[in-house]
């Protein structure tokens, strides 16, 4: 038997038997891991060669993995089934699903094991204009993911065990005009950020996130990055005007690099910095409350519910609400001109 000097190649005595392996190894989920996978051709052949290349290659049926026993789409099946799911109320159950459903939606056959705080963090903050939805989410993960260690007996950390959830809060309150006025002289990415907010009326995290080729002339694209929905809308003329000054530094307007956006910590870390040098009367106010002020100009404008919700996506109860805050002496100003309007066509 020729000597065999080939790398990654394993040779083990089984059963008083020699056999030979590939070995392939990876990391997951932090932890080094490892295959061996066998080459049955005879050692003295060119099969064994062939085969031994194949597996190193990539093109070997035998580097094949079978669906991972620690995906969502496993522990999420587990969950549905016991009886810790079971003797929940309907009304538990209710978000309990919509979540789980969100989950298997886009990482179904992804490993549990490979999920990390910061992306748990991370969609956290995606949703935290509704912290009541944004806090379902963390108790949803966290209960799964106990589930899974104490229950399935997977090997597995907790990494949404405590994050802080947002509780209950008031709606987010709208800027007031002397902030707006502040923001002249505001950091470039902080200025460029509520820009993007007030003139686009979308969630903080898609409208940071909006590429340069989403402005076309008076129309502009936009994205509910919850629902990845995009839909088409003007773009108001000074939102134009501004991002036409400002110089291009990749393809997203708040470019990290030629290629990639900002992260959304970045620009709240600036923001809360700027804001801080405002003083206390500035402290009530986040990036939210921008694109609260965004339906409160609109109904100002004269704008009707679907008129605002075919801009900001809001839903009607949110409309609604913020309706309320508009100016009564703008709102009662418009009134009065209608009537004098059609008392004039008479």
């Amino acid at each position: 038997m020729k000597k065999l000097n080939l790398p990654y190649l394993a040779r083990k005595k089984i059963r008083g038997r020699v056999r030979y392996f590939y070995r392939t190894t990876w990391i997951e989920a932090g932890k080094r891991r490892e295959r061996f996978i066998e080459i049955s051709a005879d050692p003295d052949t060119p099969e064994f060669t062939d085969e031994y290349w194949a597996i190193r290659s990539g093109r070997s049926p035998k580097l094949e993995r079978k669906p991972s026993q620690t995906s969502w789409r496993v522990l999420i099946a587990e969950f549905r089934g016991s009886p810790t799911y079971k003797k929940l109320s309907d009304g538990t159950k209710k978000p309990y699903n919509r979540w789980m459903e969100r989950i298997l939606e886009k990482n179904a056959d992804i490993d549990v094991r490979d999920m990390t705080r910061a992306q748990i963090r991370a969609v956290h903050q995606k949703w935290s204009d509704k912290p009541r939805e944004a806090d379902h989410f963390i108790q949803v993960t966290r209960r799964l993911l106990n589930f899974a260690k104490k229950q399935l007996d997977w090997d597995i950390e907790n990494p949404a065990e405590g994050i802080e959830l947002y509780g209950k809060q008031k709606e987010w309150e709208p800027w007031p005009e002397w902030m707006i006025a502040k923001l002249v002289d505001a950091p470039e990415t902080v200025r460029t950020a509520a820009e993007l907010i007030l003139g686009t009326g979308q969630r903080p995290s898609a409208a940071i996130t909006m590429r340069r080729d989403q402005f076309r002339g008076e129309s502009m694209m936009v994205t509910d990055d919850k629902s990845d929905d995009q839909w088409e809308v003007y773009c108001p003329a000074p939102l134009r005007d501004y991002l036409d000054r400002i110089k291009p530094t990749g393809a997203y307007v708040l470019s990290r690099n030629l290629t990639q956006p900002m992260g959304y910590d970045s620009i709240e870390k600036a923001f809360r910095a700027w804001r801080s040098g405002l003083g206390p009367n500035a402290k009530p106010y986040v990036l939210h409350g921008l694109r609260k002020l965004a339906i409160v100009r609109l109904a100002e404008a004269g704008c009707t519910d679907a008129q605002i919700q075919a801009i900001t996506g809001q839903t009607p109860e949110i409309i609604a609400y913020y309706r309320k805050r508009a100016s009564r002496a703008v709102l009662s100003k418009q009134a009065f001109k209608l009537v004098e309007q059609n008392k004039n066509r008479k």
